[in-house]
């Protein structure tokens, strides 16, 4: 990583050198097998570096009308779209954005089948194999009892497939690919008779295919037996794994304070501008840091803003935090910008691009008009 002093803060630094290590690794897998991958853009919706990252994948996965236009006018290729229902004021719209429609009911499918099959669009229907396979996080399950995600077995309409060709499911959140391959298994079993009559099937993001640990050849394996047994096009719509650790937030140490331990407080926000360390929760990774008390200095990380809980957690150091030092989080390129916010008037944090040849592009400074336009 670059000299940090030189950025403004809060920042943050998407470092192309990672992204492009990424996009190597979907970029193999589609090769190899022949199949799909679209970025998911709920989790990394950076469009400035679309084109390039049309240059390794497929297109894009959309939840909706703004990220439909957003793909289509950024990318440009195949651009898929699921909904748990969508707005009758902006399906025209949508369809004119997507190749793919895939609905999650069959009151949905009955209402818009017509409009997508005169625009000559694909229609998919969204299924759920009711097979968990995380621990720990309902709130990321679409598996979990009374999910409103996927068409269960027993409301799954065989007699209304007209124009349907391919179904997709989501079932896992960054996960590896056994669990992938068990999720396949229930597919199977409770839609294998539907899956031969379809020309497509999605299998959904929570892949982590950019992990060094994650199996590639089990996943291709997966691809492979869904094309060979059913001659099915696979496609895949990782978001996380398209940008995994290829990005920072970058802070700077504004006071230190001490109340049974000693508490640094910094110019960026857990609730603010990295949401998911209080809604997942989890710890982020700091750079230079050890777990509470591994190292000889010990502090608690907390926010400017008013909200207790506004805290990142207990890091330790080798020498002493001082006010003006610059600490960085790593793997902030992925959901922290598109679920960022301004509570408390907190100022977003710039969008650095930190270029292979080393040098910085500002992508994107925020001002009060942000925080003001949003209100």
């Amino acid at each position: 990583m670059t000299d940090i002093a030189k950025f403004k803060t809060p920042c943050y630094v998407i470092d192309e050198d990672s992204l492009m290590r990424n996009l190597e690794i979907l970029h193999g897998v589609e090769k190899r097998t022949g199949c799909k991958i679209l970025l998911a853009q709920k989790a990394f919706s950076c469009y400035h570096l679309y084109p390039l990252i049309g240059e390794y994948i497929s297109g894009t996965a959309c939840s909706g009308l703004y990220e439909a236009k957003l793909g289509f006018d950024e990318m440009g290729k195949e651009n898929h779209v699921f909904s748990a229902a969508y707005r009758e004021e902006e399906f025209d719209e949508i369809i004119s954005y997507c190749g793919h429609i895939i609905f999650n009911s069959f009151a949905q499918l009955d209402k818009y089948r017509e409009r997508v099959l005169a625009a000559g669009k694909k229609i998919g229907l969204r299924i759920n194999p009711e097979c968990s396979t995380q621990e720990g996080h309902e709130i990321y399950d679409p598996c979990s009892p009374k999910s409103r995600l996927g068409i269960t077995d027993r409301n799954f309409r065989r007699d209304n497939l007209h124009g349907v060709t391919g179904v997709h499911f989501h079932t896992l959140c960054e996960q590896n690919s056994d669990d992938l391959e068990k999720t396949l298994d229930a597919v199977e079993e409770k839609f294998g008779d539907v899956l031969s009559g379809m020309e497509w099937i999605n299998f959904g993001g929570g892949h982590h295919i950019t992990r060094p640990d994650y199996d590639i050849q089990r996943l291709e394996n997966c691809i492979n037996r869904m094309q060979a047994k059913y001659g099915l096009e696979v496609y895949l719509e990782p978001g996380e794994a398209v940008a995994l650790n290829a990005g920072y937030l970058v802070t700077e140490v504004l006071d230190i304070i001490e109340n049974d331990m000693p508490i640094a407080i910094l110019d960026t926000s857990a609730a603010c501008h990295m949401p998911d360390v209080l809604e997942m929760p989890y710890r982020p990774p700091l750079k230079g840091s050890g777990e509470s008390g591994e190292l000889e200095y010990t502090y608690r990380l907390g926010s400017q803003t008013c909200l207790a809980g506004d805290v990142m957690g207990e890091y330790s150091f080798v020498t002493p935090l001082n006010v003006g030092d610059k600490l960085v989080f790593g793997d902030m390129a992925i959901y922290s910008m598109v679920k960022n916010n301004t509570f408390n008037g907190m100022p977003l944090p710039s969008i650095v691009l930190l270029k292979r040849d080393g040098t910085t592009e500002l992508l994107r400074k925020f001002g009060y008009d942000d925080f003001k336009n949003r209100l």
